[in-house]
């Protein structure tokens, strides 16, 4: 067997004690492409940023903590309106904004060659992220985009989610037998659960309803493991589908999902608000942050470990740019519109939990000498990033990965 590299050893370090099932989907995924790569390893790519550059100590505010192109995307609000939003928070804390500025500029580095872009058309994605964030600071009011306003592809992917019906949603992971939903185990989306979780669920489920005036709403039909993102792939996570408002077609469908610390939070070292969970404060920092929360979106405890728990969203709401591939004008006006978002969830974010005003924040982003510094390190990051997939595939590729996983 081949030795490992030390990239390679610090990623499965960072994944240790994950299930392992789904972290060789993980890490067959982060191998595929170097986008997919970047989206898994999020601790790794934190490594390559100078943490003592001046550019880390600008304002805090709340942070999303792993800004990228598929951390955005349409749901519905628990006002059952769709939004085109940051949907991932599971790195969230209270950090320079610049954390989420230079993840997202690396993001683009990263992604443009699979994009079909030359370094010219990268560095205007760039701008028109910078520019479109900086319009929105300085103009200090929190907006949000929904379908009424949208527009280009923002608007057709809100069209798209506002069309979806439960039934749609639904059968995308199950199917009818006798007038009952089950779950499809498909090894794509679903797993089947391991032994004696289906009877931890269902007590879970049970205490959860409590305190509910709708339980039966919340009685467990069928549950299985879930397989989605990349980052968080290999933590606990379930599919729960519930009775709702009536079988078939009216049943609902939650994400049931382990909250891990953040690799933000530890990286910058600093003190952080005081959060009885890790799940407390994701859910806090995402009903700050977005404009509408998802519906059920709660913190919870299920074998006494931090959960988050919220209605099922269909994943593919997000912008998946590689159906773009070529199209910088499509692409730079995608990219338009999540510097507008990011902007506001920051402006949301000021002020909570000691964070700086939005009169700080806006202070400093006016001033220019910060941007071409968030973009030389998120150039440099990104470009440190690719060498690493290159070195993680090779390890991959010789079998060496999967092989130190398997190993008894």
């Amino acid at each position: 067997m081949s030795r490992l590299s030390h990239i390679s050893r610090q990623i499965l370090a960072q994944n240790a004690g994950r299930d392992v099932e789904r972290l060789l989907l993980k890490l067959q995924a982060m191998r595929r492409d170097p986008f997919g790569f970047f989206r898994g390893t999020n601790p790794l790519f934190l490594q390559f940023l100078p943490r003592g550059s001046g550019l880390f100590r600008a304002p805090n505010t709340l942070v999303c903590g792993d800004l990228h192109f598929e951390n955005f995307g349409a749901f519905k609000g628990d006002n059952r309106l769709a939004y085109f939003d940051i949907n991932d928070f599971d790195e969230a804390c209270v950090a320079p904004f610049t954390v989420d500025i230079v993840r997202f500029l690396a993001c683009i580095g990263v992604a443009q060659d699979g994009l079909l872009l030359d370094p010219s058309q990268g560095r205007q994605l760039m701008d028109a992220f910078m520019a479109s964030y900086c319009d929105a600071i300085g103009d200090g009011k929190p907006r949000w985009i929904e379908r009424s306003l949208a527009t280009g592809v923002l608007r057709a992917l809100l069209r798209q989610s506002m069309r979806r019906t439960r039934k749609d949603l639904l059968d995308r992971f199950s199917k009818v037998e006798g007038g009952k939903r089950r779950i499809c185990i498909d090894g794509r989306r679903t797993l089947s659960l391991h032994k004696g979780e289906m009877t931890h669920l269902k007590k879970f489920l049970k205490d959860f309803r409590r305190d509910l005036p709708d339980r039966g709403f919340f009685r467990l039909l069928d549950a299985s493991r879930r397989i989605v993102g990349n980052g968080s792939l290999g933590l606990p996570r379930y599919l729960l589908l519930i009775s709702g408002r009536g079988s078939p077609n009216q049943n609902f469908a939650l994400d049931l999902k382990y909250a891990a610390p953040s690799a933000v939070a530890s990286w910058l070292g600093r003190k952080q608000p005081k959060w009885s969970s890790e799940a407390l404060r994701v859910v806090a920092i995402q009903r700050i942050m977005q404009a509408i929360p998802p519906a059920l979106l709660r913190a919870v405890s299920f074998e006494k470990r931090p959960f988050t728990i919220k209605e099922l969203q269909p994943n593919v709401d997000r912008l998946e740019f590689t159906r773009w591939r070529g199209k910088p004008r499509r692409i730079r006006e995608a990219v338009r519109g999540m510097g507008h978002v990011a902007a506001w969830a920051h402006l949301r974010g000021c002020g909570h939990f000691d964070a700086a005003k939005v009169e700080a924040l806006q202070t400093y982003v006016a001033a220019a000498a910060w941007r071409s510094r968030a973009v030389a390190i998120g150039e440099s990051a990104a470009a440190d990033m690719l060498r690493a997939w290159k070195i993680y595939s090779k390890d991959y590729d010789a079998g060496a990965v999967v092989a130190t996983i398997q190993q008894p």
